[in-house]
Parts: C-alpha cells; structure tokens; sequence
C-alpha cells in the first residue's frame, strides 16, 4: 500500500501554471484539502506590512530574519488547518517560501545566491516542519529563459525593483533544484498544459494512492 503524504506542494514562478494545476487536482480528488497561501492563514501581520509602501517594506526596510519567519509562522499555522484524514494541497510549500526569502536577500543585501542561501538555511536551522511532496514547476531549466518566458506570460511589463528579483528568483529555483530541496522537478518547456498535469500526478503518485485518501 502507498501511503498519502500529510501535504502536498506546487511550487515554481510566477505565470509557471500553479494555480490552474491546483485546480484540476481539487476537482479531481475529493481527499485533497486546498490550504492555498500562507498570508491566508496569518492575515494580521501580512495586512499590517502591506498598510504601507508594501514594496518598500519587502525589499529595502525588512530584515532577511523577519520576512523569513513571517513566511514560517504562515506556513506553520496553515499546516495546522489540516483536517484530519485529509491531505493538503499547498499554493508555494516550505521550499519555495524559502526561495522567495533567499531571492529577497541577494536583492536587498547584495548577496550571491550561494550566500543567500546557507543565510536562509541558517534561519531555518532545524526546526521541525511537517514532511511535504513538493513539485518545482519550471518554465525551463535556462534561469535566463525561464525568466522570459514568465515575463512574455505577463501581459505588462514587471518594473521597479521586480524584474531584478524575478531573475534572482529563478536562479534561486534551479539552485534548490540542484540541492534536491524538491522532490520532483517538472520542466514545461515546450510541453502542453495537459503533458505537465500528466507528470505532476505521477509525480505525487496521486492514482496509486489506496489508504482512501484519494478519490
């Protein structure tokens, strides 16, 4: 028998596809409990920052500390919306979140992506987390392509201080990739909406599940 994982996770950049695979996976199985964001589980203190200049508070007046545990305390207390027997379906998991803080820290401190990471890391220590099967979404495996390919998808042009972090971010991802922080990485590249649901499924080994789970 393959037992269920407690959560599951779509991760990637944005434009990458996330939402519509989130999607078809909650229509399809009745035992997936969607979580979604994690400001959606800690809305005061998100709320609170973004009262402000939001930009300016993410990417010039916080700290790497503070936007890292930000990020954990959501995740911790969506983890912790889990109904019992159910499996949750996380929008962006621990290591994304994590990419998110170590994309932030090579922006505001000038960090390399080497650096930014074991930074994070560092943060994190070895806090308990409960155990995900993450999926990296990539729109490909070339960070400066798969940047372009997210841009085009925009429809409008990032500005200010974002088009920098989104590159950063999609070295960051494929640095992840390379460390083995996700358990499967599913490159879109060329490929059809339908070709990567196919692999995402297989890849969270949805249709072998038997301990009723899944549906």
């Amino acid at each position: 028998m393959t037992r269920a994982p407690d959560f599951v996770s779509l991760n990637g950049p944005d434009n990458v596809g996330k939402t519509t695979h989130l999607m078809r996976l909650t229509e399809r199985w009745n035992g997936l409990q969607p979580l979604g964001a994690v400001h959606e589980h800690d809305p005061e203190p998100w709320a609170r920052v973004a009262a402000g200049d939001y930009a300016r508070w993410w990417f010039e007046t916080s700290t790497t500390v503070e936007l890292t545990e930000l990020l954990l305390a959501g995740h911790t207390k969506r983890a912790a919306a889990r109904e019992s027997g159910r499996m949750g379906l996380l929008d962006r998991g621990l290591p994304m979140l994590l990419a998110v803080a170590t994309a932030t820290c090579v922006v505001k401190d000038g960090l390399t992506v080497g650096e930014a990471f074991r930074t994070v890391a560092g943060i994190v220590r070895s806090r308990a987390e409960a155990p995900e099967t993450s999926i990296l979404l990539l729109p490909s495996l070339d960070a400066q392509r798969s940047y372009a390919i997210t841009n085009a998808r925009e429809g409008r042009p990032w500005t200010g201080i974002y088009p920098v972090y989104q590159k950063t971010l999609h070295a960051v991802l494929l640095h992840q990739a390379d460390h083995g922080l996700y358990t499967a990485v599913v490159d879109c590249e060329g490929r059809s909406l339908d070709e990567v649901h196919a692999d995402v499924i297989d890849h969270l080994g949805l249709d072998q599940l038997t301990d009723g789970r899944a549906q």
